[in-house]
């Protein structure tokens, strides 16, 4: 309950640093990221030797060095503030699901990326980071609702279902699993649903539990709309909320239509579990009071307001125990160069991240659509596995490009996974489904340097 606690303080000053405007939010930023960079100087033994040339006082972002992923998990144990933590602990921990949503050490959040670029990374979070996390989400998820809609919220108790990958310390349902262990009162009001199991299985789950708000990936929430507009789905969510992929204005628009609600998209990440929220004007608003996004070009050197950037650093100003300090996240964004007209004070932006396929095979006369965030979930824990390209060549015939840590180990890499990807196919009913080793590895595409994870076809061949 501690979080929760906290959370409503930092709610109250998110309400106080909007109606100061700019001013306000400016104001917030520098002083947090002065309390950042000084606290990460002095307990980080990474950013002590990153900062080491820079003057003590004022600090100006544009001094600070880049970081990106693989530098910081090859020095992880310098990179974290709290000297207790170190990568092998960590590793063992998030390699025990059954852990995931406990605090590491009694006091932190972790979880693991899904590995867009390749190289999956373990990510701690303290619970100030958490609280603000708790706080933004809240605030840009119930902004501008009417008062009918908070009434139906309430009538059902604010019940809530989240349609995400579980087995495994993702940051979807890590989030939901810790939080239920903290109150038993939100083990009643927010239950997670798998986005693994088959379809009718999905269907039958959300109707029982007839959710207040609805959350989940894009391609999920988007598929469950499809249900719900053939009837088999039937559920009257006040909200509708989508995160962990990009999703397109026409897609929101469909999912919006066939719930009756809105649909309120989040950009979120393993490393900063909330970046931004959508207005209903349908841009992304990050909190400036509490992180900084550069959009930049290939050399790091910023982009103007309006044209698509190479990447994007981030800032996170909440989490002092890993800090995130211009890091490249790698996804392309377009900062809006005027004020947005939902009258926000906060920047807005739009932003080209992960576009994995819903892959649609046939089997015994109809098509089945399999998820990609589904099909790829248990994959991440096959032991010498680096990278991992599903790509659908016809209606029944799966290829699958990965690469290993040590090309010793092709062979057994190979038999885990084409195991794992034949469970979850038949438990799907997709036994006339073929797996076949393409040999090659995974094709990077893309400015970023990410990669498609799932590639689908059309079945109008």
């Amino acid at each position: 309950m501690r979080d929760i606690g906290s959370a409503m303080g930092v709610a109250a000053d998110l309400w106080r640093a909007e109606r100061e405007g700019p001013v306000g939010l400016q104001r917030r930023q520098e002083e947090r990221l002065a309390a950042l960079v000084a606290q990460a100087r002095v307990y980080s033994p990474f950013f002590r030797e990153a900062f080491a040339r820079l003057q003590c006082g004022r600090v100006s972002l544009s001094d600070l060095p880049v970081t990106d992923k693989p530098e910081l998990m090859a020095r992880f144990d310098d990179w974290v503030t709290d000297r207790r933590i170190t990568r092998a602990d960590v590793e063992a921990f998030v390699a025990d699901s059954s852990l995931s949503g406990i605090r590491f050490l009694d006091e932190y959040f972790v979880c693991r990326s899904s590995g867009t670029t390749g190289r999956p990374g373990i990510f701690v979070a303290d619970r100030a980071a958490i609280a603000t996390t708790y706080a933004c989400y809240a605030f840009g998820a119930v902004r501008g609702l009417r008062r009918a809609r908070w009434r139906r919220l309430l009538a059902k108790r604010m019940r809530q279902a989240r349609v995400v990958g579980t087995g495994g310390h993702f940051a979807g349902a890590g989030i939901v699993t810790m939080a239920q262990r903290d109150s038993k009162c939100r083990t009643q009001r927010e239950q997670l649903v798998s986005v693994g199991q088959p379809l009718g299985e999905m269907v039958s789950q959300l109707n029982t539990i007839d959710p207040a708000i609805l959350e989940g990936y894009p391609s999920a929430i988007h598929q469950l709309a499809q249900e719900q507009r053939a009837g088999r789905l039937q559920i009257r969510p006040s909200l509708v909320a989508t995160g962990g992929e990009t999703v397109s204005i026409d897609a929101r628009r469909t999912m919006a239509a066939a719930f009756e609600a809105p649909v309120i998209d989040a950009y979120v990440s393993s490393e900063c579990l909330l970046v931004a929220t959508t207005c209903r004007h349908e841009w992304l608003h990050y909190r400036s009071d509490w992180m900084i996004l550069e959009p930049v070009d290939a050399d790091y050197q910023p982009v103007p307001p309006g044209q698509p950037s190479y990447t994007v650093l981030l800032t996170d100003l909440s989490n002092r125990v890993q800090p995130i300090i211009r890091y490249d996240l790698g996804d392309s964004v377009l900062a809006r160069p005027d004020p947005c007209d939902c009258g926000s004070p906060l920047p807005a932006i739009r932003v080209i991240g992960r576009c994995d396929d819903v892959l649609r095979f046939a089997a015994n006369g109809t098509v089945v659509e399999v998820l990609p965030l589904a099909i790829t979930a248990g994959l991440e824990d096959v032991d010498g596995l680096d990278r991992v390209q599903l790509i659908q060549q016809d209606p029944t015939l799966l290829a699958v490009r990965f690469s290993c840590k040590n090309s010793e180990q092709r062979a057994q890499v190979w038999t885990s996974v084409s195991h794992l990807l034949r469970v979850f196919l038949d438990r799907q009913g997709l036994r006339n489904v073929s797996l076949r080793d393409d040999h090659q590895p995974p094709d990077l595409v893309g400015a970023s340097g990410k990669y498609r994870q799932v590639i689908g076809t059309s079945l109008d061949r």
